[in-house]
């Protein structure tokens, strides 16, 4: 990290024009190219969410591929899932999705996508990194560029193909659902797959200007408007996403957020409850070391197993595809269903909800009262130079607990937990924690804040 330039396994993230710059850039999608080139597919496919500075961003990515004598192939503005599944439809050597996703709206960044449509971890993102670091500039010569304007239809037909989504059963419901998409990438194809589910939509920030109106993390305390939409309107859920509409969130009936965390709750109920794709007893669910326990419960209702990993997509894609997982994600409300692809997707997030919601009859907050309830309380801390003395320190003072220490520090009880790591988006540090009350919960919390402070 440099400055805010902020590196990690899958890109490069930064506030725009201090440390990430048009050239900053160019230098880095030279370095994907390439990193293409020497796998020998040298096409790319770009795309963007809504940002301000995607167009200047797009225009240094597809110069630094060309550079790289990479044929581009530029999909617009577009969510991420849809430029992983263009890479997938294109047979590409990757793809640059150009969002900071949840992060404020003075950042952005490039995801690196490799062949699979699984953003880079390993070897493979270190040799990105090493080829970054030798200062390679694109020229913007060589190579071609091809506009593809049928990517976010594809991913819209592909959501309603899955088997599982039995989409006249959830138009026969007719839900009318209130929907945020926080002025990002995600108004238009939310907007049409709600509608081609038979669903009523009224919406806010629905535009793609990029002008957010609020915190673009779809958390509970950002969702109060969407929440008094519910209520004027009606309707029978809301629905929120983030400005690269990979996360989804859901308020109910009543317009209270349920927390992001049910969104893969949800998913994992609509998967495993049903014999189209489902496997119930004998299944694994994959999520990651910061994911509620309602994830867990919804699980073990049906027989199947948890395993979790460090966070970030990618440990979780790979994961899944060793274990051949049906369903998993993250608890951020990124519900990852690799019966269409191995990505964070909130369309296909969405079409599991409502498909749960279409199947039991019950409305949200039946949902969420029919199997128990915890709490999750988060807090950042300006991140030190070390925290070797704060994971030893938490183990000391907490040692009935299960630690995991796969990505910072997790330790576990029976029904709670504390998760102490650095964020690999922001210069912070992230405790979350989750119990069955909200004073247990903020206690955890509380006492790893001071740890770190300690420390």
């Amino acid at each position: 990290m440099t400055g805010t330039l902020m590196v990690g396994v899958s890109g490069v993230r930064g506030i725009v024009d201090r440390d990430l710059t048009p050239e900053v850039v160019t230098r880095w999608a030279a370095a994907f190219g390439t990193w293409v080139r020497e796998a020998g597919r040298p096409s790319v496919i770009v795309g963007r969410d809504s940002r301000k500075s995607g167009p200047r961003f797009t225009a240094a990515v597809i110069a630094g591929l060309g550079g790289a004598g990479c044929r581009v192939i530029d999909v617009g503005l577009a969510p991420t899932p849809t430029i992983q599944l263009a890479v997938l439809h294109h047979g590409a050597g990757g793809g640059i999705a150009i969002t900071a996703s949840h992060n404020p709206i003075e950042w952005n960044a490039l995801k690196f996508i490799g062949p699979d449509g699984i953003f880079l971890d390993g070897a493979n993102s270190a040799r990105v990194l090493d080829l970054a670091a030798r200062e390679g500039r694109g020229t913007g010569e060589g190579g071609r560029v091809e506009k593809d304007p049928g990517a976010i239809e594809r991913h819209l037909a592909g959501v309603l193909a899955l088997p599982i989504v039995r989409v006249e059963r959830i138009r026969a419901r007719k839900f009318t659902v209130a929907l945020d998409a926080v002025r990002g990438a995600g108004g238009p194809i939310m907007g049409t797959l709600l509608e081609r589910l038979g669903c009523s939509v009224t919406g806010i920030n629905l535009e793609t200007d990029g002008d957010f109106p609020r915190a673009p993390e779809p958390v509970p305390e950002h969702l109060g408007d969407l929440g008094a939409l519910v209520r004027r309107s009606g309707a029978d859920l809301g629905i929120a996403v983030d400005p690269d509409v990979d996360r989804l969130a859901i308020v109910d009936e009543g317009g209270t957020p349920i927390g992001e965390d049910y969104t893969l709750g949800f998913a994992v109920r609509a998967v495993l409850g049903k014999g189209d794709g489902g496997r119930g007893k004998g299944a694994t669910v994959v999520c990651n070391l910061s994911t509620s326990l309602v994830v867990d419960d919804a699980a073990r209702e049906y027989g199947a197993d948890v395993v979790r990993t460090p966070v970030g997509e990618a440990h979780v894609a790979r994961k899944m595809e060793e274990l051949g997982a049906p369903i998993g994600g993250e608890g951020n409300g990124g519900v990852i269903y690799p019966a269409l692809h191995a990505g964070r997707d909130a369309p296909v997030a969405a079409a599991l909800v409502l498909e749960l919601l279409a199947g039991s009859g019950r409305r949200v907050s039946e949902q969420v009262a029919a199997a128990p309830r915890y709490t999750i309380v988060k807090a950042k801390v300006p991140r030190g130079a070390e925290l070797g003395p704060v994971y030893a320190a938490l183990k000391q003072r907490f040692p009935d607990a299960r630690a995991d220490e796969q990505d910072g520090l997790r330790l576990g009880w029976r029904d709670r937990w504390l998760h102490v790591r650095p964020s690999n988006t922001e210069p912070i540090i992230r405790l979350i924690a989750e119990a069955p009350a909200p004073e247990l919960a903020r206690q955890l919390v509380e006492e790893g804040r001071r740890l770190c402070a300690v420390s």
